[in-house]
């Protein structure tokens, strides 16, 4: 039984634990138990019924039980010291004490599993955008009318974020940079580079901590990602890159034009190969799809390319003086925060590993703005699109024989079944502007 944790837990004079588990959209399950249950829990585990979890177990098979990661082992900046608390996420087990397969968590680690036995860990950084509002009226509206890097002098969202990247650094999560985004309202905070486990861990705890803060100050915070017509969307840009076994970047080639090397080549076409199958996991909303549109800055077409950010895979330049290797990576940019952060990171490692295996040939590169380009142009260079709605990028989901092989029978058919839902939701719905539109005029 690992000591440092049940001395931390005495140490920090923490009252409760929150176990923590991941359903298949991304939503965080909490199950609290008081610091005397701990011992127990660590010992035998927390049995909980698996078939009330969306995508977990059939109501015949319902019986699963949590099994603390204690590596995972921080204390929560929210409460009284009464009431202090601390949060461990744990794995899913099935009765017979295997893993639970169709746990997300599971998922993303069997893939750094197949990653790490080809020499490679899996590193990423995502950027996320979120948006705070204002309750007007009973209508929630964009908190500020600032702009991309503006500095609002005359509201609490410069002080918001510097609350955010406080309680970030207390839970071990490095902020890098904070600004205001494009569209009124519109924030960004990005991580520090990091192992993909870990990071998908610090994606959950941060928008916890987002959005715990903005309540602190009477605002809601969203990552919904098109709240607004007429207005740029959020995304989750996300980074990413292999190390060796020896923790140097493989990505990096400096006698390269964008100086990647030729293993970057091949996962990078790997991705651009498989996104339109695995965008129903990078995107899985309806309203993801209300963002991925030409003319707000989110990207459609699938390419490549160094300075231009309509591209759906940018190259981040490096500095011409003193080139930092660490840095060499990709950057995909449709991702948004509707994401489970460990699907979506197994899917472009899973997409990327088979452009490895089956060493694919990267295409050229755009660097024109696609979106002036007109359709013939973009036919002749071979320039093709994400799916436009959830229901098209569930076709291709459905489809995919690399989806089915990451994600296991049970979450394949888990997932499948869950977005099919929603598209089925969504269909039947009559919006305001149907009304509008055709009521009177039909």
């Amino acid at each position: 039984m690992p000591e440092n944790v049940l001395s931390k837990i005495k140490k920090d004079n923490i009252k409760f634990i929150e176990l923590q588990f991941i359903d298949i959209n991304g939503k965080a399950k909490t199950v609290s138990i008081p610091v005397n249950m701990y011992k127990s829990t660590l010992e035998d585990g927390k049995w909980f019924d698996g078939s009330s979890i969306e995508g977990f177990s059939r109501i015949a098979e319902g019986d699963m039980y949590l099994k603390p990661d204690e590596d995972t082992y921080v204390v929560l900046p929210f409460h009284q010291e009464e009431y202090k608390t601390a949060r461990i996420i744990c794995d899913a087990y099935t009765p017979d004490g295997n893993p639970f397969q169709g746990d997300p968590r599971r998922v993303l680690k069997n893939m750094l599993e197949i990653a790490k036995a080809k020499g490679y860990k899996f590193m990423v950084c995502p950027e996320l955008e979120f948006f705070l509002l204002s309750n007007v009226n009973g209508a929630f509206k964009p908190h500020d009318s600032a702009g991309y890097f503006d500095y609002p002098v005359k509201d609490q969202a410069n002080l918001i974020k510097k609350e955010i990247m406080t309680l970030m650094q207390k839970v071990g999560i490095e902020p890098e940079m904070a600004h205001h985004e494009v569209s009124p309202g519109q924030q960004e905070i990005g991580f520090k580079y990091g192992d993909a486990l870990k990071i998908a861990d610090q994606t959950i705890l941060f928008k916890q901590i987002v959005k715990t803060v903005a309540q602190k100050y009477g605002l809601m915070a969203t990552f919904m990602p098109k709240p607004f017509k007429g207005i740029n969307g959020s995304g989750m840009h996300t980074h990413f890159s292999l190390k060796d076994k020896d923790g140097k970047n493989v990505f990096f080639d400096s006698s390269d034009e964008y100086n990647l090397s030729a293993t970057a080549k091949m996962f990078i076409e790997g991705v651009l190969t498989h996104v339109r199958e695995i965008n129903a996991v990078l995107n899985p909303t309806v309203n993801s799809y209300k963002r991925l549109v030409p003319g707000f800055e989110a990207p459609v077409y699938i390419s490549y390319a160094s300075n231009n950010r309509s591209a759906l895979i940018r190259i981040p330049q490096l500095r011409k003086k003193g080139v930092k290797e660490s840095s060499a990576r990709g950057e995909l940019r449709c991702p948004d925060s509707s994401c489970n952060p460990y699907l979506a990171f197994a899917a472009i490692l899973a997409a990327g590993l088979d452009g490895l295996n089956k060493k694919m040939k990267i295409r050229e590169p755009v660097e024109e703005n696609i979106y002036k380009l007109d359709e013939n142009q973009r036919l002749n260079r071979h320039i093709e699109t994400l799916p436009e709605s959830l229901g098209h990028a569930i076709h291709h989901f459905e489809q995919s024989e690399l989806i089915k092989k990451t994600f296991g029978e049970h979450l394949f058919r888990e997932y499948l079944r869950s977005r099919k839902l929603e598209w089925d939701n969504f269909r039947i719905q009559v919006t305001d502007w149907e009304t509008k539109t055709y009521l009177e005029e039909i």
